[in-house]
């Protein structure tokens, strides 16, 4: 199961953190994993290269882990591009249901 954590506040994203492998099929023909893994790394992406926003990012692709985190307050692009990244992760998991992805939202 993937597990995702999306840090808050009372205005933006502040980041996430992702661990796991779908179990949905195979590796490397594992659908959802490949979903969630192209939301996550193109978002990120965006961020660098689309907005001034600091951030800090690691990675395991051995353990299916990222963590992602806005140094400061997050710009209204950056939140922006956030924000559909948990929309498209959100349509995932009604897709495919909960056995396989899972968020939870905590402020901080």
């Amino acid at each position: 199961m993937i597990n995702i954590n999306v840090f808050t506040n009372n205005e933006y994203i502040k980041g996430f953190e992702l661990s796991g492998h779908a179990g949905y099929s195979e590796h490397g023909n594992d659908i959802v994993c490949a979903a969630v893994s192209v939301l996550t790394i193109n978002t990120i992406n965006s961020i660098e290269n689309f907005t001034d926003d600091l951030y800090e990012c690691s990675e395991d692709e051995q353990l299916g882990c990222i963590s992602f985190q806005i140094l400061e307050k997050a710009s209204n692009e950056a939140n922006i591009l956030l924000n559909s990244m948990i929309l498209g992760l959100e349509s995932i998991r009604d897709e495919y249901g909960s056995d396989y992805i899972t968020l939870v939202f905590e402020e901080v």
